[in-house]
């Protein structure tokens, strides 16, 4: 009979409630959990196909030490080992960890309690320094604490929702949903967009301030003015609960300043400013482009002195709102997973809170000072004063900054390990210890998300091989160099009560973070835990909280301070590097594709790397759409598919992040970035650099679809992902090979015996060849001079068709479907698998309106990150149909 398991999504800060089946057949299926508070049964595009990526291909299984198989007991002993060594010889300070928001709040807390506690270092930072550690920084200053003030429902409440930095269509498409759904309910709802490019995210906005990249500051330092010059500030409260009001105002920037940092419009500029004083429930949210910059912090704290000046927080419909990146780096900042905080989030600098951990632990030692935060490990691990790192759960090497650095330093470090669940990663590449670790469907354990709200992580599948949980790694390693004691955790269960019981020692009310209510919690009732947002303090129940509405703030005289910040320079480009590259997520892809890289309909939507950039600055660089670009900074460069759009600001580019060494050539973005960090959260600004682009030229243009894996792929340009059936991949060649037969079977694994079908046109230089194993496609090969004009999704379809007769496979060579089998065209709507042409031709049949192609189609009607496309097809064929 089928077993449904109530579990949490693994991929952004939304935290949506996911029900996995597993069928009698061992079969799993997804869902939406209806009952969870986040998402209320929604799912986007990545939760959607999660059964897609749990299978066990590339899966680490075994232990292994220099490559080479080993038991549990050799590695753990072996690392260890070394540990305590480098130690003993060099001090605390010449280890390291390095974590992520990937892991579960047990796992967290026992790499923070191991590191800060016991070996007496403050040396463990986390992924989440690149995507939320300014937004840490500017609560803290602004607080006192690291808090979330409000709620998702804030969002469905108010009556303004203003996004900045923030593509929440394509990185948090749940909450957009959310978002979208109130305001299609209550029409009034008005939604500013602040954002150089114009994203997804766009389409519901009522206005969009296409502002010049890192000018938030003097946008809100600009309308903080505002608010003051024109009445709009609650005296009441910044009286009885603020400090620092007078130096802020003293700090703010005229309307003319603001009109020339941002480049803005004055009548869109007014116009803000007047929307935002004129509406008291006003809900800001902000993600990466506030907080990936080198003044994030400071941005954080010019939009908390808006909130704080009218008063506007903590009540309904209103407040600040942090958008976190990932699954539970919120649980990260909980246990103090950054190199500058303490567990339940106490401060390092504090010596009455270290003297407080290190009590409760009951630890021989505490680390005294903040340890090297991500950028700093990284560099410190490559001038030698890191002489051991564990990496958990992250990709450093593609997702750093100045990510050739890092691979450098990983090369050189004395002694490297790292936990994950797939052998083959940038990162694991360089490993003398590769550790397997459980994945989702795997692991238990717990999760926060965005608005402070725990919940459950649940296995549903059996640990695969030797692979465990990284918590019981860690504390295996820590029984080893002699803490037994503190270490002896048997289940994620104590764990979590240890984390409770940590949060409410000593508290009465000083410090937010408080879960004591589940200090006592044993294995039954871990188990049936249900979704709770924190606070919940011993002697409570559940509740839905908000902060700060009466003041209230962790200041010890109880006020919040206004920070008064100024902007700074911010266009970074020269001569020589003219352009601006923004980073950044897609909607189907997740960090570095470990593990979205694994479902075909998750590539669909965008197979290759690209560029967005500007018609204009296209042609004036020579690009020409479906062209190849090559990007360059000081650091390093970039090849990777243009896409021009006008919907990217001239003299800019956008590039994701995702892209690895695994799926394609020359892609890695984040090689680019230079290590510029925030100098009050460390936090990488990895949205504005400066770079040149140029045309790659590209003697021969290639596609492929293959039954095989492509293997050793010899071209100057290539990208590799997933398909039904099998793999396709985009290609570029700067000289012809002598023999394209023999390289598309190296290529593409073909049997020996097997001949191609296919042509060479000696005229155009089009070549294509097909491989056939009886009525099965092995692989077909397409080369022009141009970019190869094959119906991309016809072509994949092939490799799952049968091909009986041989004018069928004449056909697959002509590279043409026929009028039996349409091309759908490139995927839209990767949750039902529509594409472009199937949108097309609906609307020629009378669909105008995203709903009508939707029932049509179903297209846009599960997680509706794709509505936005949608209707850009809608107004361009009806457009079209005027002319």
């Amino acid at each position: 009979m089928p077993v449904e398991t109530k579990t949490t999504c693994p991929y952004c800060g939304v935290g949506c409630g996911v029900i996995a089946t597993v069928a009698d057949d061992g079969a799993v299926s997804v869902k939406g959990d209806p009952d969870h508070p986040a998402n209320h049964g929604r799912l986007c595009s990545k939760g959607s196909a999660l059964a897609e990526t749990i299978d066990l291909d590339g899966r680490v299984l075994h232990p292994e030490i220099g490559g080479r198989p080993s038991t549990w007991d050799e590695a753990l002993d072996l690392v260890a080992e070394k540990f305590t060594a480098a130690i003993a010889e060099h001090g605390p300070d010449s280890v390291a960890f390095y974590v992520s928001g990937q892991l579960l709040t047990e796992d967290y807390y026992v790499a923070n309690k191991l590191m800060k506690g016991f070996v007496g270092s403050a040396n463990i930072d986390t992924n989440s320094r690149l995507c939320m550690s300014s937004s840490v920084a500017g609560h803290r200053r602004a607080f006192g604490s690291d808090t979330v003030p409000g709620t998702y429902e804030d969002l469905e409440l108010a009556d303004l929702v203003i996004l900045t930095g923030s593509n929440l269509a394509w990185c948090h498409p749940v909450l957009y949903q959310r978002l979208a759904a109130a305001k299609a309910k209550r029409p009034g709802l008005k939604v500013v967009v602040i954002d150089p490019r114009r994203t997804m995210t766009a389409d519901i906005a009522d206005l969009h301030l296409a502002i010049r990249p890192d000018t938030d500051v003097a946008l809100f330092a600009g309308l903080f003015s505002h608010l003051v010059q024109n009445g709009a500030v609650d005296q009441n409260f910044v009286a009885a609960h603020t400090a620092g009001f007078a130096e802020t105002f003293a700090a703010t920037v005229s309307f003319a300043e603001v009109l020339e940092h941002t480049g803005l419009p004055a009548m869109q500029l007014r116009e803000f400013y007047r929307l935002f004083a004129a509406t008291e429930k006003v809900v800001t949210c902000y993600s990466q482009g506030v907080n990936q910059s080198s003044s994030g912090t400071d941005k954080v704290n010019a939009i908390l002195n808006c909130h704080l000046a009218t008063g506007r927080i903590g009540r309904p419909g209103m407040g600040p709102f942090s958008l976190t990146g990932q699954p539970n780096a919120m649980g990260g900042r909980e246990v103090g997973g950054l190199a500058n905080m303490l567990a339940a989030h106490m401060a390092i600098e504090n010596a009455c809170h270290r003297d407080r951990v290190q009590r409760f632990w009951q630890a021989p030692r505490i680390a005294e000072r903040p340890g090297l935060k991500a950028v700093e490990l990284f560099q410190a691990v490559g001038d030698g004063r890191i002489k051991a790192l564990w990496i958990m759960a992250t990709n450093p090497v593609v997702s750093m900054p100045d990510a050739d650095a890092v691979a450098a330093a990983l090369k050189t470090c004395p002694f490297v390990v790292v936990s994950d669940i797939l052998r083959e990663t940038d990162t694991a590449r360089h490993a003398h210890v590769l550790l397997p670790s459980l994945g989702w469907g795997e692991k238990n354990g717990t999760v926060t998300n965005s608005e402070r709200r725990i919940s459950r992580q649940r296995d549903f599948l059996p640990a695969p091989g030797a692979a465990r949980a990284d918590w019981w790694q860690l504390a295996a390693v820590a029984r080893r160099m002699g803490f037994a004691k503190a270490f002896a955790y048997e289940m994620p269960a104590a764990i979590f009560a240890e984390h409770a019981a940590l949060s409410a020692f000593e508290n009465q009310g000083s410090r937010d973070f408080d879960i004591g209510a589940h200090a006592g919690i044993e294995g039954a009732a871990y188990e049936a835990l249900v979704p709770f947002q924190w606070p919940q303090p011993l002697g409570s129940g559940p509740a839905e909280t908000r902060f700060f509405a009466a003041g209230g703030f962790y200041h010890p005289d109880g006020k919040a301070r206004f920070i008064a910040v100024a902007p700074a320079a911010a266009d970074r480009t020269d001569a020589a590097y003219p352009f601006t590259l923004n980073t950044g997520r897609i909607r189907d892809q997740w960090h570095t594709m470990t593990r979205t890289g694994k479902s075909a309909r998750l590539c669909a939507h965008i197979a290759e790397p690209f560029a967005e950039l500007h018609p204009r600055d296209a042609l004036e660089i020579g690009v020409v759409p479906a062209g190849l670009v090559e990007i360059e900074s000081p650091l390093g460069r970039a090849v990777v598919r243009a896409l021009v759009t006008d919907r990217q600001a001239r003299g800019s580019l956008f590039a994701p992040m995702h892209w690895n060494d695994q799926y394609a050539a020359k892609a890695r973005i984040d090689a680019l970035v230079p290590p510029v960090t925030d100098k009050v959260s460390g936090q990488p600004a990895s949205k504005n650099v400066a770079v040149a682009a140029r045309p790659f030229k590209a003697a021969l243009y290639g596609f492929a679809v293959s039954r095989a894996k492509p293997e050793g792929i010899d071209a100057a340009y290539w990208a590799l992902a997933r398909a039904e059936g099998g793999w396709r991949l985009e290609l570029a060649f700067e000289t012809p090979m002598e023999d394209w037969a023999a390289w598309c079977r190296r290529t593409f694994v073909v049997p020996p015996g097997i001949e191609p079908l296919g042509y060479a046109d000696r005229q155009t230089g089009e070549i294509r060849l097909a491989f056939f194993d009886g009525p099965r496609l092995l692989a077909a090969f397409f080369l022009a001079k141009e970019p190869v004009a094959v119906a991309r999704n016809w072509a994949i379809a092939e490799l799952s068709a049968e091909h009986t007769n041989l004018r069928k496979r004449f056909a697959l060579v002509a590279g043409r479907p026929g009028a039996d089998k349409p091309d759908p065209g490139a995927t839209v709507c990767a949750c039902f698998g529509v594409g472009v042409n199937q949108i097309v031709a609906a609307v020629r049949g009378g669909c105008h309106s995203v709903e009508a192609v939707g029932t049509a189609l179903n297209a846009g009607t599960n997680c509706g990150s794709c509505r936005g496309e949608i209707r850009g097809i809608i107004d361009g064929c009806l457009a079209a149909a005027a002319e």
